[in-house]
C-alpha cells in the first residue's frame, strides 16, 4: 500500500494518541467520520497499522532488567533457523529477537526481575534452545531511548 498525505496524518495522530476517537481523528486529519473509518480499515487491512496496545511498563510489572543477548548457532541451515526460532517464540521473557548478520545469528532483548531470575531464564531457556553454541549476555544499565515506532516526518505529512 501506498502512503498518501492523509494517510501520513492519520498515522502520526494515532503514534501521538491511539486512544483518539475516530470522530476526534477524522477532525485532526480534514476527513468526515466514515471516510476516516474507511481510510483507517484500509490502512489495518493493508498491515500499515499492526495493531494498538497500552505499552506497559516493564518496571511496573517487576521487570527490572534488560539483557541483550548475541546467540550463535551450529550452522544457518534453514531446518536450523526455523527449529531456533519456533523455540524462541516460546520463552515469556524474550521481548524481541532479530535475525542478524555479522559475528552472531541472533540478538535478544530480554526483561528479567533480576539476576537471579535472568540466570533462571538462561538456564531454563536459553541454555536449552536448538542448535546454540554460544550465549552472550549483556545487562542495560540505563534505557535512553525506547521509541515504539519511528517517527513520521511532519514534511512528509
Amino acid at each position: 500500500m501506498e502512503l498518501d498525505s492523509i494517510d501520513l496524518s492519520i498515522l502520526a495522530t494515532l503514534q501521538a494518541d491511539g486512544r483518539i476517537s475516530n470522530v476526534a481523528l477524522a477532525e485532526a486529519v480534514g476527513l468526515s467520520p466514515s471516510a476516516c473509518s474507511r481510510r483507517l480499515d484500509a490502512l489495518e487491512k493493508s498491515g500499515a497499522i499492526r495493531g494498538y496496545h497500552a505499552r506497559v511498563s516493564n518496571k511496573a510489572l517487576g521487570y527490572t532488567l534488560t539483557v541483550i543477548v548475541h546467540i550463535s548457532l551450529s550452522g544457518q541451515f534453514q531446518k536450523t533457523l526455523r527449529e531456533f526460532e519456533d523455540a524462541i517464540k516460546r520463552c515469556p521473557n524474550v521481548l524481541v529477537c532479530y535475525l542478524m548478520s555479522g559475528e552472531y545469528d541472533y540478538i535478544l532483548r530480554i526483561a528479567a526481575k533480576d539476576l537471579a531470575d535472568y540466570e533462571r531464564i538462561h538456564r531454563d531457556w536459553l541454555s536449552s534452545l536448538p542448535h546454540v553454541v554460544k550465549i552472550n549476555s549483556s545487562f542495560a544499565l540505563r534505557e535512553i531511548i525506547d521509541r515504539p515506532n519511528v517517527g513520521i516526518d511532519p514534511a512528509m505529512v
